[in-house]
């Protein structure tokens, strides 16, 4: 099943952005992950990307790795992530999850064993952000044999030719990486990602979704404007992070998906 090819293509033909909220996956613990996911999803989520904790990511700012370290914590693992997308299936069989992460937890499981496991738990993309596409052909083979999209990043510092290469072998969605640097940064050179967007939709007619740098509404609809939608996380994280010191926890889930409710009302509304 192609869930992530249906929802972008329904979005496209009725105009709509895609909101991507991303979680870390068992932060602050697994419950509290799947109850969000579901949250999200009513409030507005087209499709969601789970983090899987890593004990080195590099690319991600202070806020997700805190994150990353609360999961680890509760001993969340990429065998407990893949478990949590199954239990997410039992209540939602449309919502595309994606996971994205970094290549030394699936190099451990093994790619065969990583992708059966994906494709029977319902994930419907992974995104390996220290993957190059060279070194991806086996792991995308096995992915394509199982309709499993392999997304990969752009970066305003990638080359045309290297760009071109990229376009040619994601599937999904094209994912730019709207700054130079980690998650959670401030984004300001607007001019310079519409130009980059421009120049990646002469290479791709998959969607282009914009991430890193999307904090709050005001950032989500200048970039939605130039895109086909935004990935907003560590503003989530960051919210997330409150949960771990409160008791009515219920209540704060619901607080930290407003996020998402209000990003979803302010890009339906880009003229």
């Amino acid at each position: 099943m192609r869930r992530i090819r249906e929802t972008t293509a329904r979005a496209s033909e009725s105009g709509r952005k895609l909101l991507i909220p991303y979680l870390v996956a068992g932060d602050p613990d697994l419950d509290t992950t799947l109850a969000l996911m579901h949250d999200l999803v009513i409030r507005g989520a087209d499709i969601i990307e789970l983090g899987v904790p890593f004990s080195d990511p590099s690319a991600d700012g202070p806020v997700i790795q805190r994150g990353v370290e609360r999961a680890l914590a509760s001993a969340t693992s990429l065998v407990k992530v893949l478990q949590l997308v199954s239990r997410f299936r039992q209540q939602d069989a449309l919502t595309p999850v994606v996971l994205m992460g970094y290549l030394n937890p699936l190099e451990i499981m093994g790619y065969e064993a990583f992708v059966e496991a994906a494709a029977e738990t319902g994930v419907d993309g992974v995104l390996v952000v220290d993957m190059p596409p060279a070194e991806a052909v086996d792991l995308d083979a096995l992915l394509q044999g199982a309709d499993i999209d392999l997304i990969f990043l752009v970066a305003p510092t990638t080359s045309p030719a290297r760009a071109k290469l990229i376009a040619a072998q994601t599937s999904g969605y094209l994912y730019y990486v709207s700054l130079k640097g980690v998650t959670g940064a401030a984004l300001t050179d607007y001019d310079s990602v519409q130009a980059n967007i421009e120049r990646l939709r002469a290479l791709t007619d998959l969607p282009i979704v914009i991430g890193f740098g999307i904090r709050d509404a005001n950032s989500a609809r200048a970039m939605a404007a130039l895109s086909d939608g935004v990935v907003i996380g560590s503003a989530l994280v960051e919210q997330i992070a409150t949960l771990t010191d409160i008791t009515d926890s219920a209540s704060h889930i619901d607080d930290v998906a407003e996020i998402i409710s209000i990003v979803r009302n302010s890009i339906d509304n880009i003229k």
